[in-house]
């Protein structure tokens, strides 16, 4: 005879039957219903008993004797169905199936949001988006530019601490202007129409005061292999380029130096030179350029000749072929053929038709004489980048 808590029981199982008559055989593949737990955390969640036929999870009463072994301990420890953190926090990560996407029984409203389904999905949505992408870009132009600052800062400091450099490289312009200059336009020599020769003349000059810093510039970097500086600023993290174009833009700013006494000069002899400020910021540029592909190919140079004495003789020999091979001194119209040809792949040439462009107005090609010494400039910093290398070894 059944006693009176077995009736009890067996009453209370019979009308949770009825009420749910459609409830799936526990360990069944079907979706689980909406009553159901989805992702419950416990020993309970191993089985759908007699327990989750409809009543709580968090049911005191143990279950009933016909539910498999693991689910006889209590569902007690598990948190309720209906409570509100469970379905604000959404499905549980990893869960497979249909009832991935539904929140609990009970719960006010469905958790709509909530991380991917899979954990793969899961973890990809928490990976930073192009880790290695446009900030180490921008740390590298930082370096670059720093680089280039630090060795214009170093330039400025020589200068500053020994000036005697700038008064003797502006003797040779000055006799350029003083002597060949008065001289050629009194004789008038050389057609230049209407701008008096003194006028086309300074700008060819002050291209020629940069070249003369520019092509021995390789020394310098001898000089620092055999001092050791040149080993310790390799083995420095900082790219070769970046070392390689914070000398040539430091060459620069000593031409620049060199140019303002040029400038001076010509405006003492009475050259009539432009008040334009932008124009006086294009010929800052313009010299920057061509001194920084002069420069880079001193250092290559060097990266060849491996010895100050071969670098001097070879700066020699190809200083005045390149000079004299440019319009710095007379139009190209009354060139010999051969020496046009030479004049049309020299960048000086380039360089003084920009500067003369910039500072007394001749008409000129000022976007194609920019271009070319762009050009000219990032090819010379890769061929010195390539062989600074070899001056250590």
């Amino acid at each position: 005879m059944p006693t009176p808590e077995t009736g009890s029981t067996s009453r209370e199982t019979d009308s949770a039957t009825r009420a749910a008559p459609d409830a799936p055989p526990v360990g069944s593949a079907e979706p689980a219903a909406p009553g159901s737990l989805v992702g419950s955390v416990g020993p309970a969640a191993s089985g759908s008993s007699a327990g989750a036929s409809g009543s709580p999870v968090g049911s005191a009463e143990p279950a009933v004797s016909g539910a498999p072994a693991d689910t006889a301990v209590p569902a007690a420890s598990g948190p309720s169905v209906g409570s509100a953190e469970l379905a604000a926090s959404g499905p549980s990560v990893g869960s497979v199936g249909p009832a991935a996407s539904e929140s609990s029984a009970g719960s006010a409203e469905p958790a709509t949001s909530g991380p991917p389904v899979g954990l793969a999905e899961f973890a990809a949505s928490r990976m930073p988006v192009d880790s290695a992408g446009p900030p180490a870009r921008r740390a590298a132009w930082r370096l670059l530019l720093a680089r280039v600052s630090a060795m214009c800062v170093v330039e400025l400091q020589k200068m500053r601490h020994d000036r005697t450099e700038i008064y003797t490289r502006a003797i040779q312009p000055a006799l350029w202007l003083l002597i060949f200059g008065e001289t050629f336009s009194r004789i008038r020599a050389i057609p230049t129409g209407r701008v008096p020769y003194l006028d086309y003349l300074a700008p060819g000059i002050l291209a020629q005061s940069a070249l003369f810093i520019a092509i021995f510039y390789g020394i310098q970097i001898i000089w620092e292999r055999d001092a050791g500086v040149l080993a310790k600023l390799l083995v420095t993290p900082t790219p070769r380029a970046a070392l390689v174009t914070g000398k040539a833009f430091a060459a620069g700013v000593r031409s620049l130096a060199q140019a303002v006494a040029i400038m001076v000069l010509s405006a003492l002899l009475g050259v009539a030179l432009t008040v334009n400020p932008v124009r006086w910021l294009g010929v800052v540029v313009v010299v920057m350029l061509g001194t920084a592909f002069f420069s880079c190919l001193s250092m290559t140079i060097a990266g060849l000749a491996m010895s100050r004495d071969r670098l001097m003789g070879i700066g020699q020999a190809i200083t005045m072929p390149l000079f004299f091979g440019s319009n710095a001194l007379y139009p190209v119209s009354i060139m010999p053929e051969w020496l046009r040809v030479i004049s049309h792949v020299n960048p000086l040439s380039y360089e003084v038709d920009a500067l003369r462009d910039l500072l007394i107005g001749t008409p000129g090609h000022l976007p194609l004489d920019i271009a070319v010494l762009v050009v000219a400039a990032a090819a010379g910093i890769m061929a010195a980048s390539a062989l600074l290398g070899r001056l250590v070894r």
